[in-house]
């Protein structure tokens, strides 16, 4: 899916180029033990075998991609979410998230939250429907991401297609070739590297640069097509070597370790921490059209929103001017300003925002468009011009 919300960079290991030596280890991944069954012990040698110095080529572990796209992608849904409380006569309160840096986390757009908390947005982030347990849907400028309650989902996007199960399986598909992992050990990883077999059980099959080598869980084992063309490990303590079989002692092959299982997708949910509350107020119930003094009609809202300040501990409150798209930017931002410090003014009259700032953002930060494919929106501007009190707790 596309998020504006994400860039789902995948995965971020390339193994090492596999020869005599094991490759580097799967960089990220809920990766399984590597653990197996004990390599069974070595038979005593039969009378007159020659020692053998053939060292089978190690299988590569498969790799277990990272999923990186999720986070992005949240982000940006997180930063899109406005979860609206008691809407009353042009006025609504949500709660505030802030971001690492004590910032407000802005939000903007069109939501609707229904009774059981479903949520429905659509703004220049992309269009999500997020469910009240986390699960969703959302489409943004780079991912295509699908999460349901249990963390299994799928994600589409440049770096290629995941497919999620909640179990740990799952399948990859994109530059790095096609993985499928079962949860369980076993897997499969045909790239770069040839076809990469893992039956979970400690044995496994590699067809690749080095030939086609197979181990079985007993210790028993092939390797076709290396420097002796033929090479057959019993598992008792014995093999044989060449075309034409050449007896000679051969310690069994040591299991191959489980593959990893795919990490589950992170449930959409709220942006940033819980800092505090935003209180909104339409321009209409403070203010006349283009300007900064508070109506008289207006009295009755700021004696009941100053007696709620009052009841709540806030570490700092602000008061914060927007506007809409229409006039110079210059005017707007004025405009802003003069109305913010009038609200705190008319508050602190009453008793309450004792310490209040006061900051305009002029046009800078709407909440829905102020046109819509070049044509004026009134409704979406009257949305705009708005005072919000940022009341951090």
């Amino acid at each position: 899916m596309r998020h504006g919300i994400a860039t789902l960079t995948c995965l971020s290991l390339l193994l090492a180029a596999c020869g005599r030596t094991p490759p580097a280890a799967p960089a990220s991944g809920d990766a399984a033990p590597t653990t197996g069954a004990p390599a069974p012990a070595a038979a005593p040698a039969a009378e007159g075998l020659t020692a053998g110095s053939i060292e089978f080529p190690v299988i590569p572990p498969i790799m277990v991609p990272s999923i990186i796209g999720s986070g992005p992608a949240q982000k940006q849904l997180e930063a899109s979410m406005q979860a609206l409380i008691n809407p009353i006569d042009g006025i609504t309160v949500r709660p505030a998230n802030c971001a690492t840096d004590g910032g407000l986390v802005n939000e903007s757009g069109f939501t609707n939250v229904d009774a059981q908390g479903n949520l429905q947005r659509v703004s220049g982030q992309g269009v999500f429907e997020i469910g009240a347990d986390g699960s969703g849907h959302a489409v943004t400028g780079d991912d295509v991401v699908e999460v349901a309650p249990d963390g299994s989902g799928s994600i589409i996007n440049s770096a290629g297609t995941f497919e999620v199960q909640a179990d740990g399986s799952g399948t990859y598909v994109g530059a790095y070739g096609n993985i499928e992992l079962d949860g369980k050990g076993g897997g499969n990883w045909v790239g770069e590297f040839g076809n990469i077999e893992n039956h979970g059980d400690g044995s496994g099959r590699w067809v690749g640069a080095e030939g086609s080598i197979e181990i079985n869980a007993d210790g028993s084992g092939k390797w076709i097509g290396g420097p002796e063309g033929i090479v057959e490990n019993r598992g008792d303590g014995t093999g044989t070597v060449g075309a034409v079989a050449r007896e000679v002692r051969m310690a069994p092959l040591p299991p191959l370790p489980p593959a990893g299982r795919f990490p589950l997708l992170d449930k959409f949910k709220p942006s940033g921490a819980p800092c505090g509350f935003v209180i909104t107020l339409n321009d209409q119930v403070l203010f006349d059209f283009d300007k900064a003094d508070i109506r008289p009609d207006a009295g009755k809202v700021l004696d009941t929103l100053a007696t709620a300040l009052g009841t709540v501990q806030a570490s700092s409150l602000e008061v914060r001017g927007h506007t809409d798209a229409k006039g110079s930017d210059d005017y707007n931002q004025d405009l802003s300003e003069r109305r913010a410090r009038s609200v705190v003014a008319a508050l602190q009259q009453r008793g309450a925002a004792a310490g209040a700032s006061a900051h305009g953002y002029g046009e800078t930060q709407p909440v829905a468009p102020n046109e819509i494919n070049g044509k004026d929106n009134p409704g979406g501007r009257q949305l705009n011009r708005r005072v919000e009190i940022f009341v951090r707790t």
